[in-house]
């Protein structure tokens, strides 16, 4: 499908009273914005339609969900008392801004040199991020919204699937709720795999919705973990770093590799 045709496609549907289109041709992104909060969700259109490609979602219907849960949690005031079992940690690339658009300071850890850690509230199908006039409306302490944010994470599940190329094992965690490349926050699981490793371990963060461990026995897997992180940071809904990481001594090192050989499918 043509990016015209799919653009089209994705406007009919979100052509709806109390919302306003406006399309960025240099950009290919289409952003809807409520008319009475005038506030609003970007769409980004190429990796929109490369998933669509990809058979990734089902029907466009999936696209205007999205819209109607990020715009009606922007009409929500969220409240951090009695949401303590909801506060999750997010990763996200340095670049990402440090306050909302109102100028409200969001509550932040620096992670590694290309990463960062938010907190958030989870609504159900979306999150609020945490600012720090949310904490001036309660006794909580930053150290509290870490302490929780760490001890739910713990309690997702943590699925794994394993591939192996040229004798190099490699484990993907999609659990598709939101968290998981979050999970590399949880030290517990990093030295499980750190400790089931024959070679290197090597992680890999590309965008929110994946984690990838690699157990690195040879300049093969190297190989194929660089063109990995890079593919899919371009694939990824909220990209994160195409640089992938070197576990060692309980740390993550960003590590550029220069690959010469691009993996198999």
């Amino acid at each position: 499908m043509e990016m015209r045709e799919f653009r089209k496609k994705i406007e009919q549907m979100l052509d709806k009273d109390g919302w306003t289109l406006f399309y960025d041709h240099k950009e290919a992104t289409l952003r809807i914005e409520d008319k009475e909060i005038k506030k609003g969700v970007t769409l980004a259109l190429k990796p929109l339609l490369a998933k669509w490609e990809r058979k990734e979602f089902d029907s466009i219907d999936e696209v205007v969900r999205y819209v109607e849960v990020g715009l009606e949690s922007m009409r929500t005031k969220p409240m951090l008392d009695g949401n303590e079992s909801n506060i999750y940690p997010i990763i996200r690339a340095t670049s990402f801004p440090t306050e909302t658009k109102e100028g409200q300071a969001l509550l932040f850890d620096e992670h590694t040199a290309e990463t960062r850690i938010y907190y958030v509230i989870d609504l159900g199908e979306s999150y609020t991020l945490i600012h720090e006039q949310l904490l001036e409306q309660t006794s909580w302490t930053k150290t509290k919204i870490r302490e929780m944010a760490a001890f739910n994470l713990r309690s997702l599940p943590q699925p794994l699937k394993e591939d192996e190329v040229a004798g190099n094992k490699f484990y993907f965690l999609r659990a598709k709720d939101g968290y998981d490349a979050s999970r590399v926050l949880d030290q517990s699981l990093l030295e499980k795999m750190n400790r089931q490793a024959v070679g290197q371990l090597g992680i890999s963060i590309p965008h929110q919705d994946v984690l990838v461990f690699a157990d690195l026995v040879n300049e093969r897997g190297y190989d194929v973990l660089a063109q990995m992180a890079l593919q899919f940071f371009g694939e990824g809904r909220v990209p994160v770093t195409a640089l992938p990481f070197m576990y060692e001594d309980g740390e993550l090192e960003p590590t550029f590799i220069l690959a010469q050989r691009k993996p198999k499918s």
